[in-house]
């Protein structure tokens, strides 16, 4: 038998890994997980969420074909010092944020890590500020310790 494109019998195991192997890297996901690619671009370095300091707050306006001023802060992360833009959820929850305060960011929850529904470009949620949840900050649970 000449011409086969694939080994088949009893000592071909060897030889269908190496070629599976061979074809798998030509898939994206594939590719992006052996070489790690995320980690080594994530600003959160491949962690659930961060810690950082808010620089500014700033309105993003949202995409087409909605029309608003989503509110956002400008956090720089403690680990790393890289600079991220995060979404403040909640109706007012902008408020109880001030500048120099400590907030805890995680991502915004979009496909493959990217941005999610009207906001280009924003990848992370506000979800503490001062070690207190803003949820309980918004429901008037617990108040925002004066530092």
């Amino acid at each position: 038998m000449t011409g086969k494109k694939s080994p088949y019998g009893l000592h071909a195991a060897r030889k269908l890994r190496l070629k599976r192997l061979k074809f798998r890297w030509s898939q994206r996901e594939f590719r992006i997980r052996m070489l790690k690619l995320k980690e080594k671009h994530d600003p959160l370095g491949a962690a659930p969420m961060a810690r950082g300091i808010v620089l500014e707050k700033v309105g993003v306006e949202s995409r087409q074909p909605n029309s608003a001023l989503r509110k956002c802060v400008r956090v720089q992360l403690v680990k790393n010092g890289k600079v991220v833009t995060a979404f403040v959820p909640y109706d007012g929850g902008v408020n109880f944020i001030d500048e120099h305060d400590e907030v805890i960011i995680a991502g915004i929850g979009g496909s493959q890590g990217k941005s999610l529904g009207d906001l280009p470009g924003v990848r992370y949620k506000v979800i503490m500020v001062n070690g207190v949840s803003l949820d309980a900050l918004i429901k008037g649970k617990k108040q925002k310790p004066v530092r």
